[in-house]
């Protein structure tokens, strides 16, 4: 272990508490708390068969089925066969390895970033990773995850270890009151937009400041969330009573004594007011608007409210080739109103916003009124699914005219069905808004969930705040 008596980040606490050695090049031997597998994790299993090798701690790797099940078909005798294959495959070595498994008739069963935290998995201090790259997203209750590649994989289901390069440390504060209806999503994309996409390249990033802490975790996760989409190597906000609040009696968290202990512990681990970030960026909330993308990155995103850009206006010839190729591909004109695009489809779901928080802000846009495109809504876990249910929100999407359909990551990666067919535009809750993401031609438009409700209901790019207007 290493240590410092000079004040340190969150980062740096959780870091420091991690390291079983360090090289002379600076690299670090990690030891990892957390290992989350989904159905593409067979490669590393393949390489441990290969060397004969057992997990070395199973009980601190998880596995959960979510990338590429089928949301509306769960027999897997009907489903496509490479599909079952890769979900048989998971199955198998979970029972070889002895590890807990998440599978489609798990009542727990759900997208990976979604599940970690409802079960208490996700635990503030631990050091957490996945194949897969929102592994950001556990960042919100002061953990350090991130995403890792298949050889990765397979060194931490052999070692529970993990080489690093320590990234540097940047800050982003977001002080004041968001306006009414403003999501954590909005902020996002308000920060990578200012940013840049690889603008937070090689840092660790902290969240902090007044309108951070008034988010609830579900904001904080999918702030956390999004922190991959702005180039940091994580997204990390500082445990306080509301991380306590979300964490007390989940299943795999402390419990009485234990739970008190522990959360001293976690409350600790808040930057010290006198740590020092290798850079520092401050936005005002109250300048953040309802955000949606137009182009073929996350930081192609602008408020509602404003126009496609223009690229003989863009000053820069590099980003003026951006948004050059981001238009023609999008089917966009320079100068076109954001609010006059029109759009064929809506996703509401992916670990980035299908928590019970974000069903709720679509559904109390769409609260009896019905949509003019369709759409599909999937829960970021069974037991969403099951309050949401319980709640009637899903008979408010189906009466909208939207598809209910069950967890997984759907429409997100564009598996199993779950597609946007080409040249057609989605307004969509997910992440990314590359080229095909959600199916070969697909055009995305990132946006909050109540933004893609609004969308539905106009048929349109829209600002949800007048159709917000007397629902609370």
């Amino acid at each position: 272990m290493t240590g410092s008596a000079s004040p340190r980040t969150l980062f740096d606490k959780v870091w420091d508490a991690h390291v079983v050695v360090q090289r002379e090049d600076g690299q670090c031997l990690l030891w990892i708390d957390r290992h989350f597998l989904h159905e593409g994790s067979f490669h590393a299993f393949d390489k441990l068969k290969a060397r004969g090798t057992e997990l070395a701690r199973p009980d601190l790797t998880f596995g959960i089925e979510d990338h590429y099940v089928p949301t509306r078909e769960r027999d897997l005798d009907r489903i496509d066969p490479a599909i079952r294959g890769m979900i048989v495959q998971l199955r198998d070595n979970a029972g070889r390895h002895r590890l807990r498994l998440f599978g489609l008739d798990d009542p727990g069963q759900g997208i990976v970033h979604v599940v970690g935290p409802e079960q208490g998995l996700t635990l503030p201090g631990l050091t957490m990773v996945c194949g897969d790259s929102h592994t950001a997203t556990h960042g919100a209750f002061g953990a350090l995850a991130f995403g890792i590649g298949a050889s990765e994989v397979a060194h931490v289901l052999m070692t529970q270890t993990l080489w690093q390069k320590r990234p540097k440390r940047l800050r982003i504060t977001v002080d004041g009151a968001l306006a009414p209806g403003i999501a954590a999503k909005d902020i996002a994309l308000s920060i990578i937009a200012a940013i840049g996409a690889d603008g937070a390249a090689g840092h660790a990033i902290e969240y902090a400041g007044s309108a951070i802490r008034a988010l609830s975790m579900e904001g904080r996760l999918t702030l956390c969330n999004l922190s991959i989409e702005a180039g940091g190597r994580c997204g990390m906000v500082a445990p306080d009573e509301t991380t306590l609040a979300y964490l007390r009696g989940r299943p795999y968290a402390p419990r009485d004594a234990a739970f008190d202990r522990a959360a001293a512990d976690w409350l600790a681990l808040a930057s010290d007011g006198d740590a020092i970030f290798d850079r520092e960026i401050a936005l005002d909330a109250g300048r953040i608007a309802p955000t949606v993308t137009w182009g073929t990155s996350p930081e192609d995103a602008l408020p509602i409210t404003m126009s496609v850009p223009d690229p003989e206006r863009a000053g820069d010839e590099g980003r003026a080739a951006h948004i050059r190729e981001a238009l023609a591909y999008m089917g966009l004109r320079p100068g076109q109103r954001l609010e006059d695009v029109t759009i064929d489809r809506v996703f509401i779901g992916s670990c980035t916003n299908s928590r019970i928080e974000d069903l709720r802000a679509a559904a109390a846009i769409l609260a009896g009124r019905k949509a003019r495109v369709p759409g599909l809504v999937s829960p970021g876990s069974a037991q969403v699914k099951r309050q949401a249910e319980e709640e009637g929100l899903d008979r408010i999407f189906t009466e909208a005219g939207l598809d209910w359909v069950a967890a997984g990551c759907s429409m997100c990666v564009g598996m199993n069905g779950d597609l946007v067919p080409p040249g057609e535009r989605c307004a969509s809750t997910t992440n990314r808004n590359f080229r095909g993401r959600q199916g070969p031609g697909s055009r995305t438009h990132l946006m909050s969930p109540a933004m893609a409700a609004a969308a539905a209901v106009t048929g349109r790019l829209t600002d949800m705040r007048p159709l917000m207007q007397g629902r609370g």
